[in-house]
């Protein structure tokens, strides 16, 4: 279960542990990368989103409040689960954390922080924060990707930039609950 109970660090682990790749991983490893991805993307200088922005209404079926697609640089934003997620609010009442409005703003954010983290040297200083060694050979070493640490710092630049009272992630995991959950008939 995903509430309000639990934090933004314990869902980023969570989101984790979720991933592929990520099954069977040290559980202290995981909340060290939720929080290094955390860090980063609450570090992460705020700036607009270049791309450009088309609206679209079909995010429910895809589970998706936006997308960022690199080429062309387009972030898509899906109005209808923008709808829902606040009315979500709402009716959960969390809305001294996600004021109105603010739900678009965080998934701009959100994915202005994905178009940051396309850009080489943005992306290296990510993976070093990361510390996520896949090879060493003497003082050389490579970094690796973290699947899924990306979208832990995504959703950390939205709650600083947006100035949100909790990360957009239990927002995401709440709607996606909702939406997924079978309707009981009367």
């Amino acid at each position: 279960m995903t509430g309000a109970a639990v934090d933004d660090v314990d869902l980023a682990v969570r989101l984790l542990a979720r991933t592929p790749t990520h099954e069977s991983r040290d559980p202290g490893l995981l909340r060290h990368w939720a929080l290094a991805a955390d860090a980063f993307g609450t570090a992460l200088a705020a700036r607009p989103c270049r791309a450009r922005i088309v609206e679209r209404d079909d995010g429910l079926d895809r589970l998706l409040l936006a997308r960022y697609r690199s080429r062309p640089a387009t972030v898509e934003l899906y109005t209808d689960t923008i709808e829902r997620a606040e009315a979500l609010i709402d009716a959960r009442g969390w809305r001294s954390w996600y004021p109105a409005g603010s739900v678009r703003a965080a998934a701009l954010a959100h994915e202005a922080a994905h178009e940051a983290l396309h850009d080489a040297p943005v992306r290296a200083a990510f993976k070093e924060a990361l510390g996520h060694t896949v090879l060493r050979a003497g003082r050389f070493r490579v970094l690796g990707h973290v699947a899924g640490a990306e979208e832990i710092a995504a959703h950390a630049h939205a709650r600083t930039v947006c100035g949100l009272g909790r990360s957009p992630l239990l927002l995401t995991a709440a709607l996606a609950a909702a939406v997924t959950a079978p309707r009981r008939e009367n």
